[in-house]
């Protein structure tokens, strides 16, 4: 076994619960504070897993399968349902505060695309919740150091293209090597390369480009999802209206009226909004009919209220923003990527689960089982690298260099107005055109490779809705 140690390569949910479960010694690099910048510490909704006695994991893959338009893994989303009563469990034993009905059972939510309540959560405030007790959990543990303000800037390979160490920024600028033979990127998602998104603005792709660069495989980059109910005032990151909202009878009007089943899957809701927006209507979420909303939501409440809006007497304005990536660094069932020696976890790889479509509250499970099991698989591993991943295409590997980089303002604009809710062909190639001599820079390779990707995909499906194509498969459009 290698007597190196795991670096783990962030700090939300799926970097924090692979420290933690891990058998051989860590070190956990977080570019900011521990779970600062995180992802996971603002999901609103919770966790989804089959806990009560009239739900089975078989339902939950079965509504996970057709959220993600038929085009998610099947047995990896199996698999992953699977774990996630487990999952609970260990979490509620870390003391996470699940919200407990009367009879001391777990409160179960719905949200959309669910055929049953089934999302535990605390509070409105879920994500922050659970990441808290695995932190605190990690803090505990005498085997994991923090580096905390430290910032992965290259992975190194060896003549063979195996890990072989990692470049770390300290915050006073100056640089060190770490000497490792395995890494764990857990760096979250890219939804700040887009104008509109509920996502930190420091998530910019960061491990995508790491372990793209290093020659690890990518897939589905253009399968992004835009949730529904951004709220439409002038903050950056935009407010998140949770989706237990509409769980709990909130409704879309537009110009007044009702125009959509608020509780089908999030790209179709998405859709129905942008095309009410595009026709000049002013979308809102109407959560008024909601019993003690207010109390039942107080986070919600509290965020709306920094906007000058009140969430029991108010109508809400909305548009979708983006707000996770499905695909991402391509891993198999053990969180392994193409490059010996590095595994992806959480929101940067791409793990079959959501396919082109996330089910609600599906990610905090996500980020907790592929944690896991590159803990279990990084712990344990000693040479050979055995993995169904397929290489790299060549084209996707570029070195990073010091060509002047494009602003990130403009790739945002330039994504935004490429690889919104809906796409087309000419829009697509004007943007891989005018990022591609800007690749040298991390932030313009990764929005590259994004917007590369859905030039190469000419067919809707799910989140992917192109505007040019005669052949819909499998979108719900």
């Amino acid at each position: 076994m290698s007597e190196k140690p795991i670096v783990v390569v962030g700090s939300g949910l799926a970097g924090l619960t692979c420290a933690w479960a891990a058998t051989a010694p860590v070190v956990l690099i977080t570019a900011g504070t521990l779970t600062e910048g995180a992802a996971s510490m603002w999901a609103q909704g919770g966790i989804a897993a089959a806990v009560s006695a009239d739900d089975s994991t078989a339902s939950h893959a079965e509504d996970t399968w057709r959220a993600g338009a038929f085009a998610g893994d099947r047995p990896v989303i199996d698999r992953i349902t699977g774990e996630a009563p487990e999952i609970v469990h260990v979490l509620a034993d870390l003391d996470v505060p699940f919200d407990r009905s009367p009879d001391g059972s777990l409160d179960l939510a719905l949200e959309g695309g669910h055929s049953r309540p089934r999302v535990v959560h605390a509070g409105d405030h879920s994500g922050a919740a659970i990441t808290a007790g695995m932190a605190a959990a990690v803090l505990a543990a005498p085997e994991i150091e923090l580096r905390e303000n430290h910032t992965v800037t290259r992975l190194l390979t060896d003549d063979r293209a195996a890990v072989r160490g990692v470049v770390v920024r300290r915050v006073d600028g100056t640089q060190e090597t770490i000497d490792t033979d395995r890494v764990v990127l857990a760096t979250g998602g890219l939804g700040g390369l887009w104008p509109h998104t509920t996502n930190p603005r420091t998530a910019l792709g960061q491990g995508v480009a790491l372990a793209a660069r290093a020659g690890a495989r990518t897939d589905d980059l253009h399968l992004v999802q835009f949730h529904p109910t951004g709220l439409d005032v002038p903050r950056d990151p935009m407010p998140l209206l949770t989706e237990a909202l509409r769980g709990a009878g909130a409704v879309l009007l537009a110009d007044g009226k009702r125009f959509t089943d608020e509780l089908q899957p999030r790209d179709v809701v998405a859709a129905a909004v942008w095309e009410q927006l595009t026709d000049g209507r002013v979308v809102c979420l109407d959560a008024r009919g909601i019993a003690e909303v207010t109390q039942r939501f107080p986070a919600v409440a509290e965020l709306t209220a920094a906007s000058g809006l009140d969430l029991a007497t108010d109508l809400l304005p909305v548009r979708p923003a983006l707000h996770y990536s499905m695909g991402g660094v391509t891993v198999d069932a053990r969180s392994r990527t193409s490059v010996p020696g590095l595994w992806a976890i959480g929101e940067v790889s791409r793990t079959g689960l959501h396919g082109a479509n996330r089910l609600a509250s599906n990610s905090l499970l996500e980020a907790a089982v592929t944690g896991r099991a590159a803990a279990r698989d990084s712990s344990g591993w000693r040479n050979g690298w055995t993995t169904d991943v397929a290489p790299a295409d060549p084209v996707t590997v570029l070195p990073r260099d010091d060509a002047e980089p494009i602003a990130v303002q403009d790739v945002r604009d330039l994504l935004g107005a490429a690889c919104g809710v809906l796409r087309d062909g000419p829009t697509l190639r004007t943007a891989v055109d005018a990022l591609e001599p800007h690749t040298g820079d991390d932030v313009a390779y990764v929005a590259w490779l994004v917007a590369r990707s859905a030039l190469a995909h000419p067919h809707s499906i799910g989140a992917h809705r192109r505007t040019d194509t005669a052949e819909i498969q499998g979108a719900r459009v």
